[in-house]
């Protein structure tokens, strides 16, 4: 599906540079990469038709990464950010999730389940990075499993 071999190294790009923000006002955290977001843009709740519109803050417009006929489009990050621009803190907000990586059905990569509650604990860590790097910022969970991790 990848249309460069360069593909992941690009989405680990995006990714810096959605980081690159010195105090976010908020960060908010999901369950878990989903395969018509994350997987394909590198970047918690975008998606690669986001990016390419050039909709997410520090990430300039892109060419696309897949094959595909049309860009992947997450329909919860296309809320997510409308919402963020509506309350004027998208600018000044980070995403992550409380699994780092997309859990799939097995065989199955162009699916979603809940992670489990191994691969959850298997995220704490990132969580920890996160916390200890921006300290000041409030966390904020999207949905019970982010709850519990963040708990």
């Amino acid at each position: 599906m990848d249309s460069s071999p360069d593909a992941p190294a690009a989405r680990v790009t995006r990714l810096r540079r959605h980081f690159e923000i010195v105090e976010p006002k908020v960060i908010l955290i999901g369950e878990a990469s989903g395969y018509q977001g994350c997987r394909f843009s590198g970047v918690p709740f975008t998606s690669e038709r986001l990016v390419c519109e050039g909709a997410i803050p520090r990430i300039a417009a892109t060419t696309r990464f897949t094959t595909r006929r049309l860009p992947w489009s997450e329909p919860s990050a296309t809320i997510v950010w409308k919402t963020l621009f509506a309350l004027d803190i998208a600018e000044d907000t980070l995403m992550w999730n409380a699994l780092p990586l997309h859990p799939m059905k097995t065989g199955k990569p162009l699916s979603n389940r809940s992670p489990t509650g191994d691969e959850l604990a298997a995220g704490l860590p990132c969580l920890q990075i996160l916390r200890d790097h921006y300290p000041k910022s409030p966390m904020v969970a999207i949905g019970l499993n982010a709850s519990k991790s963040l708990t």
